[in-house]
């Protein structure tokens, strides 16, 4: 557990911070993919429930007694955030960004699965499942970037050289070696710890100076939870 102290900061500071996003602004920009839920029988109430059990997993996850048993109710939490994706999938089987979207939600289920493993039994198997999981989340990365690259691009800040389209491609092709080597188990950890640093910089370089120039913006508050959230999760997955 203390190797992965960071980690969990991390993840679950982030989870608590989408938690209270949504909780506070009930728009499309906050929720997101997400906003499908409202469209449940009492969505709002199930939406806000989950939002709040999100809440109490990412702080139960920072105290060994509770780790544990918060880790379990985080992955119950993004399994249904997973699952409630697929539905635009299947409405709109052709467009990548639903398929982007689950696959957000599903790198953070690896990350409570990870946290899972490094806090329960029969840690190897759910090691590999998170390793094998991440994988795949990694080639879907790959692949939103490669279909969306001029926005990609246009998120890049301009001040760094050489320009903006050249990080768009080294990040593209950095995911996709990331995912070629956790599917083969080749140095994965220090794919991993790459992938961790290469995230963290995301936030830090892309969100951050959006949030300052623009903190009213609600879409930029869950961009920048969303990439911490990944960030923390694949942080996990590194420390196993």
């Amino acid at each position: 557990m203390q190797r992965a102290f960071y980690g969990r900061i991390v993840f679950g500071a982030s989870a608590a911070l989408l938690g209270v996003i949504s909780l506070m602004w009930y728009d499309s920009d906050t929720w997101q993919t997400l906003r499908q839920l409202w469209s449940l029988p009492f969505g709002t109430i199930v939406g806000g429930c989950l939002m709040t059990v999100q809440i109490a997993g990412g702080m139960g996850i920072q105290f060994p007694r509770t780790a544990h048993l918060s880790s379990i109710v985080l992955c119950i939490v993004y399994l249904l955030f997973s699952l409630a994706c697929v539905p635009a999938i299947i409405a709109a089987p052709a467009v990548y960004v639903h398929y982007g979207s689950f696959f957000e939600q599903f790198s953070a289920l690896c990350g409570a699965i990870a946290l899972y493993a490094a806090t329960g039994r029969n840690a190897a198997a759910f090691r590999r499942v998170a390793r094998l999981g991440l994988a795949l989340c990694a080639i879907s990365f790959t692949l939103s970037q490669i279909f969306y690259l001029p926005m990609t691009a246009s998120l890049v800040p301009k001040w760094i050289p050489p320009n903006q389209n050249f990080w768009a491609i080294f990040t593209t092709v950095a995911f996709s070696l990331a995912a070629i080597s956790l599917l083969i188990n080749r140095q994965t950890r220090l794919a991993l710890r790459l992938l961790t640093l290469m995230l963290a910089l995301f936030g830090l370089l892309v969100w951050v100076p959006r949030l300052i120039a623009h903190p009213e913006a609600h879409g930029n508050w869950s961009e920048f939870g969303l990439t911490s959230l990944i960030t923390g999760a694949v942080w996990l997955v590194a420390d196993l």
